[in-house]
């Protein structure tokens, strides 16, 4: 039977596979990317050019990198059969204590502030992730009612702190971090970030090649291993004229790749790493997958989820310090309800809510989908509760799809 001979909808799925193995990454996300794409595409019709210029899709890019970076670690939480629904609360909470500690306690305008403050914030965010978890591993407190008091705690404690005014302005240097007074690296260097990104796919796509031949695992035709790699090659190089495109207003230089981009694609590249390639994310996949099994085979569960949970923390404070910088200030209501994008985004991505299924580069792509519908409803002048309506219905959309896949796999 040809695909002519098929029902049109099963002609679909097996052109979205071949494609998928051509890409190399789950048909699911595949079709998420070609919805992405038509959507885009109707959001700049709409916007009268505005949403795919260079100016937009760069400012689109700093605001993808705060969701982005939380969702990776979104993933693990979920991933272990969890939830963390306090991290838009502790986003708020680090970012006024660190702009507190640059006005108030260390002073601006020393060489150290930034980079003190940098890893002090680091630091709390971690704390705080690791506290919850200790309270839902050891104190046996379900993450959604531990997470929810967090919501509650913190919103108010980064209030309490500085009684709900806005610290502000915040040392230069930090200020870079989240791409602000031209935090970028220029068109030079970005074009340098480029090479080396498609360098770094083609020895990835031979090794990983090369380590499935030795192994006896099929592997791609090499044809289509080519044309995997220009593919992605390709698209990173439309990446980096983009933002090469966007001049600064000032000098009227090339603007090239934010600083914020660069610490999303680190923190993208280390958490696909520890998820796939240590011990640490075997046992939170293992854990998703059945806990029971995963305590028998010897995993110590209670401290994997406190370290999922110190992990999570950790990323929140990586965010504070991009959202914190690129506002030039420290606001109480930073983060409000950005827990919510982060989880849409998670679960967009692929990650099942019923635990040990999960992919970091999904959740950025589901990152890259949430924001720019959110980007795209402000271009048109969409209120804001409209526009928090329109993502929670995407949010349980997407829930709902995720259980149609689920079962249309088994």
């Amino acid at each position: 039977m040809t695909s002519i001979d098929l029902p049109r909808g099963h002609a679909v799925r097996l052109g979205l596979e071949r494609l998928s193995r051509i890409i190399g990454i789950d048909p699911r996300l595949l079709g998420m990317l070609l919805v992405l794409v038509v959507i885009w595409l109707a959001l700049n019709i709409a916007t009268g050019g505005t949403f795919l210029s260079a100016r937009n899709l760069f400012n689109l890019s700093l605001q993808v990198a705060v969701v982005g970076v939380m969702a990776t670690g979104m993933v693990l939480v979920i991933v272990s059969r969890n939830i963390d629904l306090s991290i838009g609360s502790v986003l708020g909470f680090v970012g006024v204590f660190g702009a507190l500690m640059q006005t108030e306690w260390l002073g601006l305008g020393h060489g150290y502030t930034w980079w003190v403050t940098s890893l002090l914030m680091l630091l709390l965010g971690t704390v705080i992730g690791a506290g919850q978890g200790a309270i839902v591993a050891y104190g046996g407190v379900p993450s959604f009612i531990v997470t929810l008091g967090g919501l509650l705690f913190f919103r108010n404690a980064a209030f309490q702190i500085n009684l709900g005014a806005t610290v502000a302005p915040l040392d230069e240097t930090f200020q870079l971090l989240g791409g602000g007074l031209n935090g970028t690296i220029g068109a030079f260097w970005s074009w340098i970030c480029g090479g080396l990104a498609i360098v770094a796919i083609a020895v990835s796509s031979i090794l990983i090649r090369r380590k499935r031949q030795r192994f006896g695992f099929a592997v791609r035709p090499l044809p289509m291993e080519i044309v995997g790699i220009v593919l992605w090659s390709a698209l990173v190089l439309v990446f980096v004229a983009v933002m090469n495109a966007y001049p600064q207003p000032k000098t009227n230089e090339p603007m090239g790749i934010a600083i914020p981009v660069l610490i999303l694609i680190g923190v993208t590249l280390i958490m696909t790493i520890v998820a796939r390639r240590t011990g640490f994310g075997r046992y939170v996949y293992a854990i998703g997958g059945n806990p029971e099994s995963a305590e028998l085979a010897g995993i110590s569960v209670k401290f994997t989820i406190v370290k999922v949970f110190a992990l999570m923390g950790l990323l929140a404070g990586i965010a504070s310090i991009i959202i914190t910088a690129r506002l030039n200030a420290g606001a109480s209501v930073t983060g409000t309800l950005t827990e919510l994008n982060v989880i849409a985004a998670a679960v967009i991505g692929g990650t099942s809510l019923a635990g040990g299924i999960g992919t970091i580069y999904g959740a950025v792509l589901g990152a890259v989908f949430m924001q720019s519908l959110e980007n795209g409803m402000v271009l048109l002048g969409v209120p804001t509760p409209l526009q928090k309506m329109v993502i929670a219905v995407v949010l349980v959309a997407a829930v709902w799809i995720d259980r149609v896949y689920q079962r249309s796999r088994t």
